[in-house]
Formats: C-alpha cells, sequence, structure tokens
C-alpha cells in the first residue's frame, strides 16, 4: 500500500507547541483509501515510529476485500490496529491470527520474516468496511537481528484509561500510569484515544518526542485548533494537552525516545545500513525469505 510521503508546504508558521504539522497524501487503491503520515520529507521518525499508514475509512464491494499479497520485512515491527473491520494475517512462521477492532497484532520482522493480509474469504459474501491504522516501529541497532515472532493482544487485554470525558486505550509501551503488555524494544508509547467535547488528556512528560494523529473532530492545542487528516509533532519537554472541539474528537497519540540513528529505508525493509537493505532485496529476490503457510500461491515481487 505504497504513497508519496506526507509533507507540509513551505514557509509554514507552527502554533505554539506545536513543531511541525505532516499532512498525508492519499492514494486510492479501487475504491479504497490509504494514507499515510510518515515518514515524511521534514521527518523520518516520531520516536521509533517510521511509518504510519491510515486504511480507510473505506468499503469494499461483496466478493472483493483486502488482498496484500505475501510480503517481507527486516529491522522493525508492524502494529496493526482497527476500528472497523477485520484482517487476516498469516506469516511465515506459521501464524494464522485474525485481527478485530481494538485487537493488536504485533510482528517484529528482525533478521527477516514475510507475511501477508487479506480479507478471509468467509467475509467476502457481503460487503465489508475496513477503517483502521498500520504503523512501522523501527528496532534499535541492537535488535535488528532478533529473531522474528508474532504476537496478538485482544482488546481486553490493553489498559484502558476511562475518566472525565476521556476514553484512552494503550495500544503498547507506557504512559498515563498505564503499562501496555506488548513487549517493545525501546521506550514508547502508542494510544488510541477518544474525547467527549471539551475533554482534555495530557501528553505523556516522559517520552522525548511525541505526536497526535487527528481522525474525527476538532483537536484545540495551546490554544489552536486543528482539523482531522494532520499529525501535530509537539515539542520536546513542552506540558502540553490535547482538548477536543465541540463535536468531540478521535486521535492515536504516540512517540517515544529518539531512535540511534537514521534508518535507511526501500520498500518493506528498514535497516540502520544500506549494507543490510541490499542483502535483504537479494534474499526476497532468491527465494531465501520463508513461505507463508496457506498463502504460498502469490508474492510481491521486490520493486525493480
Amino acid at each position: 500500500m505504497n504513497t508519496q510521503p506526507a509533507e507540509t508546504p513551505a514557509g509554514t508558521q507552527f502554533p505554539r507547541g506545536v513543531e511541525l504539522i505532516l499532512l498525508p497524501r492519499a492514494h486510492d487503491l479501487g475504491g479504497f483509501e490509504v494514507r499515510r503520515a510518515l515518514p515524511a520529507h521534514e521527518r523520518q521518525m516520531i520516536g521509533p515510529f517510521i511509518f504510519f499508514d491510515q486504511m480507510g475509512p473505506g468499503e469494499f464491494l461483496a466478493g472483493r476485500g483486502l488482498d496484500v499479497r505475501p510480503h517481507p520485512h527486516i529491522g522493525l515491527a508492524t502494529v496493526t490496529y482497527l476500528f472497523e473491520g477485520e484482517i487476516l494475517h498469516r506469516d511465515s512462521l506459521g501464524s494464522r491470527q485474525p485481527i478485530v477492532p481494538g485487537d493488536v497484532n504485533w510482528m517484529t520482522a528482525g533478521s527477516g520474516i514475510a507475511h501477508s493480509e487479506r480479507t478471509d474469504p468467509g467475509l467476502r459474501i457481503h460487503n465489508n468496511r475496513l477503517f483502521g491504522i498500520q504503523s512501522w516501529v523501527a528496532l534499535p541497532q541492537a535488535a535488528e537481528e532478533v529473531a522474528p515472532s508474532f504476537v496478538h493482544h485482544p482488546r481486553a487485554s490493553l489498559p484502558l484509561l476511562d475518566d472525565g470525558g476521556v476514553r484512552l486505550r494503550l495500544i503498547a509501551g507506557t504512559g498515563w500510569g498505564l503499562v501496555a503488555p506488548v513487549a517493545v524494544s525501546s521506550p514508547l508509547f502508542y494510544a488510541a484515544t477518544v474525547l467527549a467535547p471539551g475533554a482534555t488528556v495530557p501528553l505523556p512528560d516522559e517520552h522525548e518526542e511525541r505526536a497526535a494523529y487527528v481522525l474525527d473532530g476538532e483537536v484545540e492545542v495551546a490554544g489552536d485548533r486543528f482539523q482531522p487528516g494532520r499529525m501535530l509533532v509537539f515539542r520536546a519537554r513542552d506540558h502540553l494537552a490535547l482538548r477536543a472541539g465541540p463535536k468531540g474528537a478521535r486521535l492515536l497519540i504516540l512517540g517515544g525516545a529518539a531512535m540511534d540513528g537514521p534508518r535507511y529505508l526501500f520498500w518493506n525493509f528498514v535497516a540502520s545500513s544500506p549494507e543490510r537493505i541490499e542483502q535483504a532485496k537479494a534474499d526476497w529476490k532468491a527465494g531465501r525469505f520463508g513461505k507463508v503457510p496457506g498463502d504460498e500461491a502469490e508474492f510481491i515481487p521486490l520493486p525493480e
């Protein structure tokens, strides 16, 4: 689901407390829209988050569905979180896991893994809606070559803060006094948040890099109001809170410690050296990644 990176117009003046405003670029996949906020021209990562795609909201007509054929990853963890619909994950470890809204699929690619993401055939007999976020978390250099793994955490296992018009589910990491069950390789936080009209949620001060992606409604920061479809990147060490507009708001809040250096990014590969990227390209072309059991008939070729 590749699109071009987001880009903020040159000369943009940013409000107080906001370091950058990233405007995702949209790409239509046959009636299904994908918007990418990271990586951006101005900013490669927010903490370890190096890729952030909004999938939908959109609808597949009966007989159709999501078909992301088997493809490889290295040097990252993929994080899938849905608001509507269902995706069937399969990978070269033999994992087969449907994900539904509120659950977390966390796949650590490490030294290399292949996976596919599809709509289950049984769901294609009727129209299907899909709305969610897929993000990639770059692994620190010490963990880039760990053995690949896959874990699924059901919605009920994720910490929930529900107070004063704030409903916040911690997807991964630590924040707001909560600790998510997902095992992570570097300090981070990632939360799905719904705010009632006028409700306020503070940004966690303990994390160096912080951002919020506005899905629905409006969010006010230090007196300035922001519309949906924007990733707001905040200045480090500023004590800030996000206030919902008169119709409430839904947003993703994310960030963490600054990464231990920039990353090279090609297709689905992330690495701290260009040589490792070249090796991954050669390995995929030569068939040295594992097959995906139950989804072995197709694959996505290496882009040339």
